[in-house]
């Protein structure tokens, strides 16, 4: 019986550890076309990881803000805009203070303090194919956070 709660107990750990594994590093994939429904749009998932920002996306600094933090490799989102947007805006909102990388058709794009401590980025957006990462201040730490999408 011994056993058999200590492979339950072993097996729960290795499942719970897989799925915050899984639910950092997998990112999520969205298309959006002009007027998209409902705006805002809402995504969550976990930011932060190992990888320094400025390395990830080559560049330490643009015109929005510093490329700061830390975030895995692969990007937290990848939205995929079918047309030029006019107006777009890409906020992130967390309990943790956060920092926000975007990489797209017309260059890199990072913010830190866009709504206090909150980062965003908004304006014209090219169509294309955007990575998006949300990164934390300290290696490896993680934060929930909501990535909110809309369009003005």
């Amino acid at each position: 019986m011994r056993n058999v709660a200590a492979i339950a107990a072993i097996t729960t750990m290795v499942i719970s550890i897989s799925h915050i594994q899984l639910a950092h590093s997998q990112p999520a994939n969205l298309t959006l076309s002009p007027q998209f429904s409902p705006n805002p749009l809402e995504l969550r998932g976990k930011g932060g990881g190992s990888e320094a920002v400025s390395e990830i996306v080559r560049q330490a600094t643009t015109p929005t803000g510093p490329c700061t933090g830390f975030a895995s490799a692969t990007p937290n989102h990848t939205v995929t805009l079918k047309a030029f947007f006019k107006g777009l805006s890409v906020e992130v909102e967390s309990p943790q203070d956060t920092a926000l990388a975007i990489r797209g058709p017309g260059g890199v794009w990072c913010n830190d303090d866009f709504q206090g401590k909150n980062p965003g980025v908004s304006g014209q957006w090219l169509a294309g194919k955007y990575e998006i990462w949300i990164s934390t201040y300290a290696k490896n730490q993680i934060a929930p956070y909501v990535l909110r999408l809309s369009e003005q």
